[in-house]
């Protein structure tokens, strides 16, 4: 047996512990994580504006795959740290949980809270620059990643801190390469970062952010003056607004400053999207229980005081409305801004502090009460209304279709024959395969690792939820089946503790159709079991799309990139397309799409809520109006044409 003494406990020193267990810090190595850097140093000048320090923050992506930040704030402090004797900048970009964002005097509110998003920066990056304009003055600092006797030594100054000229300007500079020694790609998305600090914009009325990619020569300038209001009106462009213009309120209580927008469409689901500090929360938290408390109650008094006794609001009375009811079809902005916030985890998704539900609460009964205490608004109490009624009685029918799901005797007849399930019931490394069709189901049942692995055939294609109402999509048998099998139930009745399968894996064809019935249900978990998506539960699955085979040799192809480089060293090869899964044997489903060990899965995770909301509004939704303006807007119609001309194939491509 090996020994464990004091000598084998290993201390991590500065940012050493980032670059070791950098996903501690930033969620992931992936795209996410990526990005994640940039977020961090945005932030912090989106606090100095944000304060009032500033007004402006310019965003520029580099040709030489870099980025940049810069703010007009104070700058970051250049003087000695008493303690420590190195600039302040210096502090600020090699200490963990070091910064001016601990006490309440520098920062009212503040969104980078755990002092450690600079510094992570720096320690995932192969160098970082810092320029500060302060009191007249410019300094210039750099740190690198050195690299010495085979060890990496994460963001070291490099070139201390120093005034280098005068200046008009004020505020900081940052300018950073992520590391290619940690991330799989470092190549910032555009579109991710635009719309990121559009978000922003939305959330700081009037602040003015600019966003330049030098590799594409893009450029925009955001700037809402109407804040929250205008992001609302942004999101239920592509809808049926009820009313004009948005609900809109704020107030501050308790040094939390409260403001919310609101508005409803012409649609089945809800769609709230809260924020803290500027900070996107998700997975909601108190903030949100507190808005829904007061909407709840707020809505049930305009009820009481407006109904009136006659045999219509009679049978109307006989509803017992619950806050889901008036919540349909909801479009809602919360943004809040407080002190001490306390986030699950730093990358901060769901808020925890308990005091912010009853502030929130609070500010919006009361501007609520007042809203619809108002004469010229009683209208937009009554659209409401009607819609919550409607919303309740679907709710009633639907109960029963839910009743119908959850009953066991149904749930048993319904998956007998159909649901191939897993002899295990260790819901951790248990995993369901969702799988096209009956040919390929039987492939999969006979492929599988009956352990661990479980397999539901779909029959038909399942209904797709975004254009039908509660009732008409629990109506559906695929659907039903899908919630039976899973075992969280839905909606307002949805239980993460008693999901079965840690990997809920979407399996369809390589074809239209089958990208088709992964886009229908993704929207399905989306719109009603949300959470097994921001739990990282759902995934899909990459079966290959070619076979080569040579006398002696086999090879898989999943991209048509793969294919080439494979068949451009071979002469002579045999090449199967795969049409469908039920064409492979299952031991090649196994080999190739099965086994954990070889097998290419794709995790879905919600990076952005209002766009993934957005994308499915007009991916899935009944207006095919932005559909068609999409497709014009983005189909390479060329390209296309050229591929068909140079393709002997055509069917089978």
């Amino acid at each position: 047996m090996a020994s464990y003494d004091s000598k084998d406990l290993i201390v991590l020193e500065g940012l050493d512990a980032v670059r070791m267990r950098p996903g501690m810090y930033i969620g992931t190595t992936g795209v996410k994580g990526l990005h994640h850097l940039l977020w961090e140093i945005i932030d912090n000048a989106i606090d100095e504006v944000a304060n009032g320090y500033g007004n402006k923050v310019e965003v520029t992506l580099h040709k030489d795959g870099t980025a940049s930040v810069l703010d007009n704030g104070r700058g970051i402090p250049v003087s000695p740290h008493p303690k420590l004797k190195v600039s302040g900048v210096e502090v600020v970009f090699t200490q963990l949980h070091a910064g001016g964002k601990f006490g309440d005097n520098n920062y009212k509110y503040s969104g980078g809270l755990h002092g450690v998003g600079a510094s992570v920066t720096n320690a995932l990056s192969r160098y970082l620059e810092v320029t500060v304009f302060k009191d007249g003055k410019k300094y210039f600092a750099r740190f690198e990643s050195v690299e010495k006797n085979g060890k990496i030594h994460s963001g070291m100054p490099v070139v201390k801190l120093k005034e280098v000229g005068n200046t008009t300007l004020k505020g900081t500079y940052v300018r950073f390469l992520p590391d290619d020694r940690v991330f799989r790609d470092i190549t910032f998305d555009y579109d991710t970062v635009y719309e990121r600090l559009k978000e922003t914009a939305f959330l700081n009325k009037g602040i003015h952010i600019e966003l330049t990619d030098e590799r594409t020569n893009k450029h925009e300038t955001l700037c809402y003056e109407g804040g929250i209001r205008d992001y609302v009106t942004s999101l239920t462009m592509d809808k049926k607004p009820l009313f004009v213009p948005p609900i809109y309120i704020e107030n501050e209580i308790e040094d939390t400053y409260v403001t919310l927008a609101m508005q409803y469409v012409d649609s089945y689901t809800e769609n709230i999207f809260s924020y803290v500090n500027n900070i996107p929360t998700p997975e909601g938290g108190t903030h949100e229980v507190g808005f829904k408390t007061a909407l709840t109650k707020v809505l049930n008094d305009f009820i009481k005081k407006h109904t009136k006794d006659n045999a219509k609001d009679k049978k109307d009375k006989e509803i017992a409305f619950i806050g889901d009811d008036f919540r349909e079809g909801l479009v809602a902005v919360l943004s809040i801004k407080m002190k001490s916030v306390q986030f699950e985890g730093q990358t901060k998704t769901k808020l925890g502090n308990v005091e912010a539900r009853a502030r929130v609460e609070a500010v919006c009964s009361q501007g609520l009460t007042e809203f619809f205490a108002s004469k010229k608004n009683e209208n937009i109490g009554n659209i409401i209304i009607e819609k919550a009624k409607s919303a309740a009685r679907v709710r009633q029918a639907a109960k029963r279709a839910k009743d119908l799901a959850r009953s066991k005797n149904i749930e048993t007849s319904m998956l007998i024959g159909k649901l191939a399930n897993c002899t295990s019931k260790n819901a951790d490394i248990n995993e369901i395969f969702i799988v096209e069709g009956d040919s390929a189901g039987g492939t999969a049942k006979q492929g599988r690792d009956r352990y661990f692995q479980a397999i539901l055939p779909l029959r038909g294609k399942p209904l797709n939820s975004e254009k039908k109402r509660i009732d008409q999509v629990l109506a559906n048998e695929e659907i039903r089946t899908i919630i039976g099998a899973i075992g969280t139930g839905i909606g307002e009745d949805f239980k993460l503790e008693n999901l079965k399968y840690n990997k809920i894996i979407i399996l369809s064809d390589a074809d239209q159709d089958g990208m088709h019935i992964r886009c229908i249900l993704l929207t399905f978990f989306f719109r009603y079991m949300r959470p097994l998506i921001t739990n990282g539960n759902i995934y899909v699955g990459m079966p290959p799309l070619y076979k080569v085979s040579t006398k002696d040799k086999e090879w898989y192809c999943y991209t048509d990139e793969e294919l080439n480089d494979i068949t451009a060293k071979l002469k002579n090869y045999t090449l199967q397309r795969y049409k469908g899964l039920g064409e492979m044997s299952a031991e090649q489903l196994w080999t190739t799409t099965m086994d954990p060990s070889k097998r290419s899965l794709i995790r879905v995770t919600l990076e952005d809520a209002v766009i993934a909301d957005k994308e499915i509004t007009m991916w899935m939704g009944d207006d095919v109006g932005p559909r068609k303006d999409y497709i014009n807007k983005n189909a390479n119609f060329n390209k296309i044409d050229n591929f068909k001309k140079n393709d002997s194939d055509k069917e089978d491509k």
